[in-house]
C-alpha cells in the first residue's frame, strides 16, 4: 500500500577503492579504534583515595577523571566548555574543509567502514556480493552467518569498551576472563548489549541512512560552506560532455569523463558526485581515488574529481586556490584559544577546598531561655584533595558570640579525602552582645582555618551570612 507514496531505497554494495584517500581512511580507522579501545586501560597515579584509571566517568560517586583533571558534579560547567570547544572546532573544520569529520572521524563512518570490510572479507567485493544475494545456496547462508557473527562479536566488544569508561576496566576484564559473570552488575550487561545492539543495527543495516536521514549535521552543514570551502568537486569544464570511451577514440571535442560510474559504485552513500555537491556527500574522497585510478589507466591527468573550492572551479587561477589562512581562520582560532584559555585558567585556579554557607529559614531565629538569640546555618565543606584535611571553625566577625557545630567538640573538623561534609552550625549572641550589634540583621563572618596537626594555619577561608535577631 505504501509503495505508491514511497520508493524503496536500493541496497548499496560499495566497491573497494584503492588510492591515497582510502589508505588515509584505513589508517585513521585504526588510530581511532586504538584510542577508543585502549584509553580505558591507561593508568594514572592518584594515590590511594581515588581510582587510578586515567579516563573514568564515575557516575556512582558523581566524578569524572581525565588524567590530572578531576571534575565533580557541581563543576558541570566544564562540560559546557568542552561542548562549546567541540562545536566551534567542528564548525571551524567544516568551514575550511567541508564534511571531513563525517568522512574520516565520525563514529558511524568508522564502524560502518569496518562492517563493510568484514562483509567484503567473507562475501567478496561489490559484484560478488550482488551475485551472492541473488542466489539461494548453502554457501550464501554460511557466508552470511559468518559475516553477521563477526558483526555481533565486534558490536559486543564495542559495548564492552564503552562501559569500560564508566567502570574499572581492569577489574571488569578480569571478571570476564575468569568467567565470573555472576559478579557483574545487570546494569553493565544492559549497557554492553544495548550499545552492541545499536552498533549492529546502525553499522550493519542503517549505514548511509544515518548520514542521510538521521544525522542533523547533514541538514545544516551547508550553511557553513562558501566558495572558498574545500569540498569534493567534479570538474565539469574538463569532464563534460561525458561519453563512453571506445577503442581507438581520442578526447578531441569531448570531455574526459568516460561515464564509467566508478565514482558512484565506491561511494558509501550511493550518490553521483558529478551531479554537484549533495547533502549526502560525506567528503570521504573515495570517489577521487576511483576516478584517479581510471584516469591513470586511460592516460589522462588525475584530478577530474578532486578536493577543490567552487571559486577555483569557476575561475581556475592560482589566486582562487584553497588557502588555509582566511579571515575565518583567525576568528575561529581566537574563539578556540579564548575558550581553551579560560578553561585552562579555571582548572589551574580551581580551589581544592570549596564551601557553601546558607541559613535555615524555618525558623529564622530562636530565642533561648537566657534571652540569647540563635541562628542556625548549614555549612558544607568539600575536600577535593587526596588527603584528609583538618579544619578549625571560628566566628571572626563580630569577634564575640558563640559558635557551635552540632556533634563536634571544639569546632575541630576532620574531612576525609574526596569527601563533602554537611555541618549544622549554630551561632548565638547573648542579650548584652546583641546590644553591641544593635541591628535586626547583622553580617557575620565565619573563618575556616586548615590546620596541620592542630598547629599553624595553612589556608584560611571566610564565609559570610546574615544573623537575624528580630
Amino acid at each position: 500500500m505504501l509503495e505508491k507514496y514511497f520508493i524503496a531505497k536500493k541496497k548499496l554494495y560499495p566497491q573497494k577503492a584503492i588510492g591515497k584517500f582510502r589508505n588515509l581512511k584505513s589508517r585513521l580507522n585504526f588510530l581511532f579504534l586504538a584510542i577508543y579501545c585502549l584509553t580505558p586501560f591507561l593508568r594514572f597515579d592518584r594515590e590511594n583515595t581515588a581510582p587510578n584509571q586515567a579516563v573514568l566517568i564515575d557516575i556512582v560517586n558523581s566524578k569524572a577523571y581525565f588524567f590530572f583533571i578531576e571534575i565533580w558534579a557541581q563543576e558541570v560547567f566544564y562540560l559546557a566548555g568542552i561542548l562549546i570547544l567541540s562545536a566551534v572546532a567542528l564548525f571551524f573544520i567544516t568551514s575550511l574543509f567541508g564534511r571531513v569529520w563525517c568522512g574520516y572521524a565520525c563514529f558511524q563512518t568508522v564502524w560502518t567502514d569496518i562492517f563493510i570490510a568484514v562483509e567484503r572479507f567473507f562475501q567478496g567485493d561489490r559484484n560478488d556480493r550482488i551475485l551472492l544475494d541473488r542466489k539461494k545456496s548453502f554457501k550464501k547462508y554460511f557466508l552470511k552467518f559468518l559475516t553477521h557473527l563477526t558483526w555481533i562479536f565486534i558490536s559486543i566488544l564495542t559495548g564492552f569498551f564503552f562501559v569500560s569508561y564508566f567502570n574499572d576496566s581492569i577489574i571488569l576484564l578480569n571478571k570476564i576472563i575468569n568467567l565470573q559473570f555472576t559478579e557483574i552488575s545487570l546494569k553493565i550487561y544492559g549497557w554492553i548489549f544495548g550499545i552492541a545492539g545499536m552498533t549492529y543495527i546502525m553499522a550493519g543495516f542503517a549505514r548511509e541512512h544515518v548520514c542521510t536521514y538521521m544525522c542533523p549535521y547533514a541538514r545544516f552543514q551547508s550553511a557553513m560552506f562558501d566558495d572558498n570551502t574545500l569540498i569534493v568537486s567534479y570538474d565539469q569544464k574538463r569532464g563534460e560532455p561525458r561519453d563512453k570511451l571506445k577503442h581507438g577514440e581520442t578526447f578531441e571535442n569531448r570531455g574526459h569523463c568516460i561515464d564509467c560510474k566508478q565514482c558512484v559504485v565506491v561511494c558509501p552513500t550511493g550518490i553521483d558526485i558529478r551531479n554537484g555537491l549533495q547533502m549526502e556527500c560525506i567528503a570521504c574522497g573515495l570517489c577521487i581515488d576511483a576516478c584517479d585510478t581510471v584516469m591513470e589507466k586511460i592516460g589522462l591527468p588525475k584530478g577530474l574529481i578532486r578536493y577543490d573550492t567552487l571559486a577555483h572551479l569557476n575561475d581556475p587561477i592560482p589566486q582562487k586556490k584553497f588557502r588555509f589562512l582566511q579571515p575565518r581562520t583567525f576568528y575561529y582560532s581566537f574563539i578556540l584559544i579564548l575558550v581553551s584559555g579560560l578553561m585552562l585558567y579555571s582548572l589551574i585556579k580551581k580551589p581544592q577546598i570549596e564551601t557553601t554557607f546558607s541559613q535555615e529559614r524555618n525558623p529564622l531565629f530562636i530565642t533561648l531561655s537566657d534571652g540569647s538569640i540563635r541562628n542556625v546555618y548549614n555549612l558544607k565543606i568539600i575536600n577535593k584533595t587526596h588527603q584528609a584535611k583538618n579544619f578549625k571553625i571560628s566566628l571572626s566577625k563580630p569577634d564575640f558570640g558563640n559558635l557551635k557545630i552540632v556533634n563536634h567538640d571544639e569546632n575541630n573538623i576532620t574531612i576525609p579525602a574526596e569527601t563533602a561534609l554537611d555541618l549544622r552550625t549554630m551561632v548565638s549572641f547573648s542579650a548584652n552582645e546583641l546590644q553591641q550589634i544593635n541591628k535586626a540583621e547583622t553580617l557575620i563572618e565565619i573563618e575556616i582555618n586548615e590546620t596541620n596537626n592542630q598547629k599553624n594555619s595553612q589556608e584560611k577561608i571566610i564565609v559570610s551570612g546574615i544573623f537575624i535577631s528580630e
